[in-house]
């Protein structure tokens, strides 16, 4: 494959870049660089030479003012005074290149505005994540439904999955009535917390935080931008699997590889 390029962003506070590496390098990536966010935000790093850009989980600035909050501001501040970051993520999303977030790089993106309004604008964010309805962080396995109507990269042939969370504020609201009819009717809702027969459900603990339409994925109206609360890196191999040592597993590879798997061959076939 000569079009995987993937940049991982790292860095204060972010702590899964060493499980998506792997993630990437398992299932197709040409080639992996990790780099620290300020090294990009400083304009060390050609986004235009990569393919594909992951914003990892952990909890980025301490997840001070509020999950990735502090960090949309740095992207902003960067943006004006360094480097034409909004044009540069625009000219890259156009081009059909993909983007995901993952747990606090989901909450970066609709912090940005990135998702679901699909151009980076810096404008006023019509979507968040916040704190659990429970007020507690959350740290289990949790069913997903694929929602078949969305079209994005990612979860394409995939029905269901099994992946586990860990958020203190992954409860997406939405702020405005138009927003939530844009979602809804353009089919953005790409998964949705499930019960064990896969069936979209509110009911806790199959819905860890009570999130709006029980929404655990949402991806732009293209389907090349991704944001997920639950960490498809961190079920890589059978061995992750809460269960591994009792049930019998067909093939080595834990099921959150075919997120990224799929992303490698639509990067391989559009390319």
């Amino acid at each position: 494959m000569q079009n995987g390029k993937t940049l991982i962003l790292s860095g204060m506070g972010l702590n899964c870049e060493k499980e998506t590496a792997y993630a990437c390098e398992r299932s197709g990536a040409s080639k992996v660089d990790i780099v620290h966010t300020l090294r990009f935000l400083n304009g060390e790093i050609q986004l235009g030479e990569y393919s594909f850009l992951i914003f990892i989980g952990g909890f980025l600035d301490g997840d001070y003012l509020g999950s990735a909050r502090v960090g949309a501001n740095r992207f902003k501040f960067c943006s004006s005074q360094k480097m034409d970051l909004q044009d540069e993520l625009n000219r890259f999303v156009k081009a059909g290149k993909l983007v995901l977030g993952i747990c606090n790089g989901f909450q970066l993106l609709v912090k940005l505005g990135l998702l679901p309004e699909e151009r980076l604008a810096f404008k006023q964010q019509t979507v968040s994540l916040t704190q659990n309805q429970r007020g507690i962080f959350e740290n289990r396995w949790v069913h997903l439904a694929v929602n078949p109507k969305n079209t994005n990269v990612f979860t394409r042939g995939i029905e269901k999955m099994y992946l586990p969370v860990r958020h203190g504020e992954g409860r997406i609201v939405v702020t405005a009535k138009d927003t939530t009819e844009k979602i809804i009717s353009e089919n953005l809702i790409a998964m949705s917390y499930a019960d064990i027969e896969g069936v979209p459900t509110a009911a806790y603990p199959d819905n860890p935080n009570g999130s709006w339409q029980n929404v655990a994925a949402l991806s732009n109206k293209k389907g090349n931008i991704l944001g997920l609360m639950p960490h498809p890196e961190a079920y890589n191999h059978y061995t992750n699997h809460p269960h591994w040592t009792r049930l019998r597993f067909a093939e080595e590879d834990g099921e959150g590889l075919q997120i990224f798997k799929n992303a490698y061959d639509y990067l391989d076939q559009h390319n």
